[in-house]
């Protein structure tokens, strides 16, 4: 039996773009950037019994990428993405599909006892299926100071409310959030009037994370741990799309984190590969071999 799998929990989908369709969601992004790393990385989710759910899994495996996705009757996943006079992208994503049924079996209840880390979000969590299935799994996982379980917000539309976000807060020992998504919950929560960086030591205490990470686009990034924190600048670079590099963010710095890095070094690895990610196309690009081999 496989143990020390490292899990990305959630919605798969297709992104339905003018040009075309490009396959989505955190979940697979995430666990395809750790398994680069060289880590066990395997993706939780549900597509259909259609085209578009086959296409999924061909895709994945491809990339080599292991999954324990179930097949659901419900239709796969879409984002419809459209753009508007000023070429800024506003997304319909499609609700009552499969990924909001991903039931939780025999097999996923095992995959929970084999896990050292998770990533889960707040979208895969709008449905009443899905949300059990991500609590069932993190109840199941050891429970071993070690253990990592990421709360990645990644808040979308209005898929969320106050009651799954402090559920979430409370089941995770580390909170990824950028700068925006931050206001919002400090708007929720009753945090106002206070700088970004006030706001992240409150919930880092109130929930007694492990680590808080902040992002803020071109203006950096922080990593706040009690008594401490990291701060990186954003390395300027020529941006070919944005797609997939907060989830690559969060898989390097995983990975470096179960690989024995400090949190200085997991934090700096995580900002050099999503930069990287930023200079090509697609949510998953080839690593070069030099990020890589830093955690050799």
């Amino acid at each position: 039996m496989e143990k020390n799998i490292v899990v990305g929990m959630g919605e798969a989908l297709w992104d339905v773009l003018p040009e075309g369709k490009k396959i989505g969601g955190a979940p697979a992004n995430f666990a395809y950037h750790v398994s680069q790393f060289g880590l066990n990385s395997k993706v939780v989710s549900a597509v259909g019994e259609d085209k578009l759910g086959a296409e999924i899994l061909e895709n994945l495996q491809a990339k080599k990428l292991k999954m324990q996705i179930e097949t659901v009757p419900y239709p796969t996943g879409t984002v419809q993405v459209e753009l508007d006079a000023e070429g800024v992208p506003c997304y319909d994503i499609k609700e009552g599909v499969a990924w909001d049924n991903i039931p939780y079996t025999k097999e996923l209840d095992e995959l929970a006892h084999q896990a050292c880390a998770v990533c889960f979000g707040s979208l895969a969590q709008r449905s009443v299926v899905s949300r059990n299935t991500i609590n069932a799994f993190l109840d199941a996982m050891p429970h071993d100071a070690n253990v990592l379980k990421i709360f990645d917000i990644n808040l979308r539309q209005s898929f969320y409310t106050k009651e799954i976000l402090c559920n979430s807060f409370k089941r995770c020992n580390i909170l990824k959030i950028n700068d925006e998504e931050l206001v919002t919950v400090s708007r929720m929560f009753g945090y106002p009037g206070i700088d970004l960086q006030d706001k992240c030591w409150i919930l880092l205490g109130k929930y007694n994370l492990k680590m808080l990470i902040l992002t803020c686009g071109v203006n950096g990034s922080y990593v706040f741990t009690p008594g401490e924190m990291s701060f990186v600048e954003t390395p300027k670079v020529e941006v070919a799309d944005t797609v997939g590099a907060g989830d690559s963010f969060t898989a390097a710095f995983v990975a470096a984190i179960l690989s024995g890095k400090t949190v200085r070094e997991a934090h700096e690895l995580a900002v050099e590969t999503s930069a990287y990610v930023c200079t090509q196309n697609g949510a998953m690009p080839e690593l070069p071999a030099e990020l890589i081999n830093r955690l050799k």
